[in-house]
């Protein structure tokens, strides 16, 4: 290397470069990692640097140099590449490594307007000096690289035109505890803070994006689900579009109810003109999805929800289908389709499902939710009439059609709404659950708007977080996590603000969270059980159980404290009904696992204070804040030993957790062999859950005859989540071989879907 090639510096002056201090920098961040070499980085950098290279590019061309010799055999590469980038990002945002003292940190970004001018009305500078002090900003260096690098991309405060960052990590964790423990006593409120910042800031509690991205700024909308309902009128439909793009707009993924919306050929306004249509208003919603970048931290993406029994579900079906021409595709938009008991009992025996116009059949659509009896009654009486619009097709060709079109494009999904009715924690007379959300984990009321300020209609919000299953020890460790994780949510509720009246209402009166788990992948390997032959299903019962019981019972100590949800008595918790007694029965065959925890000393003081929250847990899939943590996302089984994600940054490699020790005990995802054990895991976990799950199904086309799942697989997986109780089903995944570059490597989705939303926590 020629000793006189210059550099240039920040300030634009050049002068000789220093190899020796950049072998030190390289040193000091392979300090105490295994199975790495200084020597191997310094090599694959210097063939690249050039005379007068800057030198923010010098440390930009190290980083790369150490993250491309991530592999198997060498997985702490991602710790070193991690710390160079961590060193690099500092120089950036504080032009030095050691960062300020956090009371003039925040000073200073009050005043240039990017963080809540409140965190300096609500604590005096010696509450920050206090602050100061919880920080422990080594832990920077725990993080991997593919997580340093999604902190950069999206949850960092920074300038999105300029690139200039403005924090670090250690900030942004003890930022958000200081925002969400703000109006607590002063007497407890810091003690607070450093609970919850040792929880969040040592990965034992994951936050979703919105909170990451958006607490202590001055932009408070943080709820990552938002649930929609709309009307069969103009009005309806007009409020719905509105609402939506307010939301997009702050980054919250979108469910859409419009399964009221009559169908083409409908009378309006008693025959004076015809309707349109279903299509022409999915496009309009579509439009408005895409209308916003979100802040350019992800692009906006919505699920739509209509019932099977649609008079154009056919049409409906094909949305997101390549063939066809734009005029009958809406192929933005993913889509959820609405099944109940008595359409998989016309499958079973091979009978018939009549379609209608949801405006031709009165009262069908809402007892469809909230009382399944009811919907038969209607259902035979309506087929039996004359009268009625209607079409009759094959039951089988009907479900054929579906999960040909789930198959094809994996972004069909199935809501199973009676299981969302009888299961939950609403009483379905009161307050049915007529949708889910983006992800399919959401299972919450709604009520149609009709206008964008209409504050009878009742728009749906859930605020999510999850606990890392690895970092569980004993199951009583949910105590102090949950106990943390519901006070921090349930002051997010007040904290944050509401852009339509009709979310105000709903999330200050139900107040519902949804708390989920990562890396149940490596939970499994850690205790040496498997998803595929049934060794994992009375460890997932114990720890869902003890999850549930524990965040009930911090929603319920709340509750003694600042009163219950104003809407409680909407819920069937107020009944003193738990999940434990409303689960499908069917489930006992699978887990013969007891309850280990004292549910009727609980059962009986919710009934006696109540609940401060309508709902507790859902199962998100949590791909970005996965990386995060550096776990295994949310419920699924990994693709291979290293996750690839295509980013601006390049490729980001993430090896599984304690690889190198637990490489035999971890089961890939197309290692195992069918859906089964998996769905009957969803299962035992739904029991619990007393929202919803997000839940995929996967197949590997070489298992079977042909290279050609059939269809008769397909419809036996969709009965087998029906049978044990599952709720909801996100993505069919089909393995096409990109997943088997380098044999174990695994190539993650797109920035679509429900990461291109805000579920994704």
């Amino acid at each position: 290397m020629n000793k006189l090639m210059l550099v240039t510096k920040r300030d634009g002056k050049k002068e000789p470069i220093n190899l020796d201090k950049i072998h030190k920098v390289i040193t000091w961040a392979a300090e105490g990692l295994e199975n790495v070499s200084v020597s191997q980085v310094e090599l694959r950098s210097h063939i690249q640097f050039y005379d007068g290279i800057r030198t923010s590019d010098i440390h930009e061309t190290i980083i790369r140099a150490a993250a491309d010799l991530i592999s198997q055999e060498t997985p702490d590469y991602q710790y070193l590449a991690a710390r160079l980038a961590i060193f690099h990002l500092r120089k950036k945002a504080f032009n030095q490594f050691t960062p300020p003292p956090l009371f003039e940190h925040v000073k200073k970004l009050v005043e240039s307007k990017r963080y809540d001018k409140h965190l300096l009305e609500d604590y005096t500078q010696e509450e920050f000096e206090q602050m100061d002090k919880m920080i422990d900003h080594w832990r920077d260096m725990s993080f991997s690289y593919a997580a340093v690098k999604q902190l950069e991309g999206k949850y960092l405060v920074q300038n999105r035109v300029s690139g200039e960052i403005y924090e670090s990590a250690q900030f942004l964790y003890i930022l958000v505890a200081a925002c969400l423990f703000a109006n607590y006593p002063k007497e407890t409120r810091l003690d607070y803070i450093k609970r919850f910042y040792d929880a969040v800031s040592t990965f034992k509690i994951s936050l979703p994006t919105p909170i990451m991205a958006g607490v202590r700024t001055p932009t408070r909308q943080f709820s990552s689900c938002v649930l929609i309902e709309c009307d069969d009128s103009l009005d309806s439909i007009n409020a719905t579009a509105s609402a939506i793009v307010k939301y997009v707009s702050q980054r919250a993924g979108i469910g859409v109810n419009a399964g009221r919306i009559r169908a083409l050929g409908s009378s309006i306004r008693g025959g004076e003109a015809f309707h349109t249509g279903c299509i022409p208003f999915y496009k309009y919603f579509q439009t408005a999805v895409k209308s916003c970048s979100q802040g350019g931290v992800r692009g906006g993406a919505a699920t739509v929800f209509y019932p099977i029994w649609h008079l154009e579900v056919e049409s409906l079906l094909v949305l997101r289908n390549n063939r066809g021409v734009e005029e009958n595709r809406v192929r933005h938009l993913d889509y959820g389709v609405q099944i109940n008991k008595l359409m998989y009992q016309r499958l079973i025996k091979n009978e018939n499902i009549t379609l209608f116009s949801p405006s031709d059949v009165p009262g069908l659509y809402d007892a469809f939710f909230a009382d399944q009896n009811k919907f038969e009654t209607l259902y035979h009486q309506y087929e039996q009439d004359v009268t009625i619009r209607k079409r009759v097709v094959k039951a089988i060709e009907l479900f054929s059609l579906l999960m040909q079109e789930r198959a094809s494009t994996g972004r069909i999904y199935i809501q199973n709404v009676d299981h969302c009715n009888t299961h939950s924690p609403f009483d379905a007379q009161l307050a049915p659950v007529h949708q889910s959300n983006l992800c399919m984990e959401i299972a919450l009321p709604t009520k149609p708007l009709n206008n964008v300020n209409d504050e009878k209609g009742e728009i749906a919000l859930c605020t999510l977080s999850a606990f890392n299953l690895g970092k569980i020890d004993s199951l009583d460790d949910f105590e102090e996590l949950a106990d943390l994780t519901v006070r921090a949510l349930d002051s997010l509720l007040d904290y944050q603000d509401y852009p339509v009246p009709a979310a105000r209402n709903s999330s200050i009166n139900r107040r519902t969270l949804g708390v989920g788990v990562i890396n149940y992948a490596y939970y499994l390997a850690k205790h040496g059980v498997k998803y595929s032959d049934g060794s994992a299903n009375n460890l997932t019962h114990r720890t869902f159980e003890a999850m549930q019981y524990y965040l009930l019972k911090a929603s319920n100590s709340l509750a003694k404290e600042k009163g219950a949800c104003s809407l409680f008595n909407e819920t069937t918790y107020s009944q003193g009904i738990l999940p434990i007694d409303t689960y499908k029965k069917d489930l006992d065959t699978i887990s013969n696992e007891p309850l280990h925890y004292d549910w009727e000393s609980l059962r009986e003081s919710i009934k006696t204070y109540g609940l401060r929250n309508s709902t507790l847990s859902a199962l998100m899939p949590s791909e970005t804040s996965s990386q995060i943590s550096n776990a295994t996302n949310g419920i699924e089984p990994p693709r291979g030993y290293i996750s690839v994600k295509a980013s601006k940054d390049g490729i980001l490699r993430q090896v599984v957790p304690d690889y190198e020790n637990l490489k035999n005990a971890y089961e890939l995802l197309w290692q195992i062999p069918n859906n089964t054990g998996y769905l009957h895991l969803v299962g035992i976990m739904q029991k619990f859950i007393d929202q919803s799950i997000s839940a995929n199904t996967n197949y590997d086309p070489t298992k079977f005859p042909n290279d050609k799942v059939p269809m008769k697989q397909l419809l036996a997986d969709l009965l087998t989540a029906y049978k044990f109780g599952v709720k909801t089903l996100y993505y069919h995944n089909t393995r096409d071989g990109a997943e088997d570059i380098q044999g174990d490597i695994a190539l993650t989705g797109s920035d679509d879907g429900c990461e291109g939303g805000a579920c994704k926590i």
